[in-house]
């Protein structure tokens, strides 16, 4: 599900840079590999465990960023009589890293990777996430197989997951993928993407699911100064989010029917946190009438309006109670779904970047095959599930404080000036100490003052703007508007 996507493009000015350095110096995160991890690594990446089965002939291929080469997916997608054949290729992990080992040790103390705006602090060694367990074109890799096939609708009616050697053939990024399908010349693999893609999108809507089309900031840096500017996901972004979504819902059914597996789970949001964001709503002039549900008004908008944009941003609050539900021996959890999703759903499909996802996979492939789940796997589910809950904190917490520095130096030698803003929050056991969502430049930042209503809009003055202590502050300047 989405966060809030931040990144400085550029070079970033020595600032920035060393408050960036600096908060990971105050967490404490883990930035280099116990040899002995290493040693591990680098040995499983000249030889890891490979499956018999050769699936090599599919022609795979990977939508991702430009730059990204930690590749966790791949798919081929074919027409199968009257309807379709998905097939997902995620990763195999477990085909490099020893249960028990120092390496896995490792990625248990990590649990995800970190992004920052300026790098990122990898859950496996980049010998592996980057290069032997990626998913890169035209190489041999191990990987979890998923083939899903669909009926005419979009709906799932067969699922299988097995082990196999497979080789993509290309590497292609969002945009151009965009252009291919738009101007007619994707050949039927890659044009079945927004068929498909459409299809599960008109699924979602009839069982109440929502996604987010959380737009993405960019900082540019020019001439010592910062730039904000928004980056609008893409149809393409959607179709290939709605396939992964469809690869976690077919792992949590077949998890659930095995008896053992875990969940992402989120129950429905209280009414309250949907009320707080109808005033935000109308701070932000979006028109919510009382007659249309939640998941229609996210529908409606448009992120490339700069108001619908961070009304986006906002709307993530509501993903604040997903957790992680493990189960097992046939007793289900109470809660076995995840409310954006509207139906039981794991995270299985990134397995480079999150410790979860190993383990969902082979409780998956164990539950294909008729089998019961690796001992090891069955040991670490008591535990796995506080480990990623840790971890999900620690991540938001990186996101969160980077946010911090890189507004603070958005804003930097600002201070003084005003804005125009609504009160997005308030906090209930401090009421004079709120969040403010400023209309441009769409900051997020603390403000201090009395009598702060939530939802309604104000002018207010920036009041601290340092990327070295990290926090942009603001105090209400005039009545509200």
């Amino acid at each position: 599900m989405p966060r809030r996507h931040i990144r400085v493009t550029g070079a970033p000015e020595a600032p920035l840079r060393a408050a960036l350095t600096a908060l990971r110096a105050e967490l404490a995160l883990p930035e280099r590999y116990p040899p002995e991890a290493l040693a591990e690594a680098e040995h499983a990446a000249n030889a890891p465990t490979l499956p018999a089965l050769d699936a090599t002939d599919i022609p795979l291929f990977t939508i991702d960023p430009p730059t990204s080469t930690d590749l966790d997916q791949a798919m081929h997608l074919s027409r199968q009589g009257t309807g379709y054949r998905v097939r997902y290729a995620i990763a195999d992990v477990a085909a490099f890293v020893v249960p028990g080992g120092a390496l896995d040790a490792e990625t248990h103390r990590r649990v995800t990777t970190l992004y920052f705006p300026d790098e990122k602090i990898p859950l496996h060694p980049e010998v592996l996430s980057e290069a032997a367990a990626s998913l890169l074109p035209n190489v041999t890799r191990p990987a979890a197989l998923w083939t899903i096939d669909l009926d005419a609708d979009g709906r799932t009616r067969g699922v299988d997951v097995r082990r196999a050697v497979v080789r993509s053939r290309a590497k292609l990024d969002y945009a151009a993928v965009q252009k291919q399908i738009d101007d007619g010349t994707a050949e039927e693999p890659l044009a079945l993407l927004k068929e498909i893609g459409e299809l599960r999108e008109r699924l979602e809507v009839e069982r109440g699911g929502i996604s987010l089309n959380v737009p993405e900031q960019e900082i540019t840096e020019r001439d010592h100064t910062y730039e904000l500017s928004y980056r609008a996901p893409l149809p393409a972004d959607g179709w290939n989010a709605q396939l992964s979504l469809l690869t976690g819902m077919a792992a949590a059914d077949l998890m659930l029917t095995a008896g053992t597996g875990i969940l992402r789970t989120l129950p429905a949001a209280p009414d309250g946190a949907v009320g707080r964001l109808r005033r935000t709503a109308h701070a932000l002039h979006i028109d919510w009438p009382h007659h249309v549900s939640y998941a229609q008004l996210i529908r409606s908008l448009d992120p490339h309006d700069p108001h619908h944009a961070a009304f986006l941003q906002e709307c993530t609050t509501l993903l604040r109670g997903a957790g992680y539900t493990v189960f097992r021996d046939g007793v289900l959890p109470a809660l076995t779904t995840h409310a954006a999703v509207a139906a039981p759903y794991a995270h299985c499909t990134a397995p480079l970047r999150r410790l979860a996802d190993r383990y969902a996979s082979e409780i998956c492939l164990a539950a294909a095959a008729g089998d019961s789940p690796p001992a090891w796997v069955l040991a670490a589910l008591d535990t796995l599930r506080h480990e990623m809950a840790d971890g999900t904190r620690r991540a938001g917490t990186v996101e969160r404080e980077c946010v911090d520095i890189v507004e603070a130096a958005l804003l930097a030698g600002r201070v003084g000036e005003v804005f125009e803003g609504c009160v997005v929050d308030v906090d209930d056991r401090q009421p004079t100490v709120g969040t403010v969502q400023l209309e441009s430049p769409a900051v997020i930042g603390r403000i201090d003052g009395d009598h702060l209503p939530l939802g309604e809009r104000l002018r207010v003055r920036l009041t601290q703007a340092d990327p070295g202590e990290t926090k942009v502050r603001f105090a209400p300047a005039t009545d509200f508007l």
